[in-house]
């Protein structure tokens, strides 16, 4: 039979591991899904944002991508050979007007364009979340380019008291979802800033902050060597993290720098406590973010 049909015999070969680790997938649990979440900032070699980060103006642009997508498609390698079997890929860096699908990992999903949601399109059929190329939050020590959402709009985030940044906010955000977050890439303050959140995360410093636009940086292979040894450790460990869960009510705080102090409209859920500071409250973060997102 198999002489006389042999490639009716390879097919269906095929199709019958294809049906059987499926199956087995589902029957076992294993689903690992990824959400990544991208920035340019944190990633090696990049210090100055008017030099390199301006989609389309700075002059070291097209060289910033390339090494975001190198660092990108390190970390969606280690991830698989971690375990997971499927990554999506965000491009989160300034409106989302960065990766491309021609060079992005062939094994990555790419969420691409704008807007997309305040949630960014997150639900619970995620197993974990990473960061690569994070930043800190703005005021953070030797930071390297740290900022808090808006390069020269916001001073200061606190939410329940606590401060933070885009890497805090997002991780309480996957929480809600009940997703955890086990892995970031960026420079030494970024990698500080988690483990206040997620002591065990596992963290790839590809740079050393001197002061806000200096560092000491590992060269580019260096970088994508240690982000993939670390996304596929992040991985095998993933049971052993929890999602960051706060409970509510949420109290979200924004003291603005004064040259982009917003002009926001009082209303059930949002009130202002000086010039430059406004709280938005709801029962969760994600309700206490949308009203702080909506103006």
């Amino acid at each position: 039979m198999v002489r006389m049909f042999p490639k009716l015999f390879l097919r269906l070969t095929a199709l019958a591991v294809v049906f059987f680790s499926t199956t087995a997938v589902s029957q076992t649990g294993q689903t690992k899904k990824v959400f990544m979440i991208t920035d340019m900032e944190g990633v090696d070699g990049i210090f100055n944002a008017e030099l390199q980060c301006i989609p389309f103006q700075s002059p070291r642009f097209e060289e910033s991508k390339k090494l975001l997508t190198g660092e990108i498609n390190a970390a969606v390698d280690g991830l698989f050979e971690g375990g997971a079997t499927e990554v999506v890929v965000w491009d989160g860096h300034d409106a989302s007007r960065t990766l491309s699908t021609s060079d992005i990992h062939a094994k990555a999903r790419l969420l691409m364009g704008s807007p997309v949601s305040s949630t960014l399109e997150l639900n619970s059929s995620y197993s974990a979340v990473i960061f690569i190329g994070q930043h800190a939050m703005a005021g953070a020590e030797k930071a390297v380019l740290g900022h808090s959402y808006s390069s020269d709009g916001v001073q200061n985030i606190w939410v329940n008291n606590k401060p933070v940044g885009e890497i805090g906010a997002r991780v309480m955000l996957a929480g809600t979802f009940g997703i955890p977050v086990v892995m970031l890439s960026g420079d030494a303050a970024a990698c500080e800033e988690i483990h206040q959140l997620v002591p065990q995360a596992e963290c790839a410093e590809v740079k050393w902050g001197v002061s806000r636009t200096a560092a000491f940086s590992l060269s580019h292979p260096a970088a994508c060597s240690l982000i993939h040894e670390k996304a596929r450790r992040a991985m095998e460990r993933v049971a052993e993290f929890k999602p960051y869960v706060l409970s509510g009510p949420v109290e979200v705080k924004v003291q603005f720098t004064t040259k982009a102090t917003p002009d926001i409209e009082p209303r059930p859920g949002i009130e202002q406590l000086d010039e430059r500071t406004w709280v938005f409250r709801g029962k969760d973060i994600i309700d206490a973010w949308l009203k702080y997102s909506s103006f």
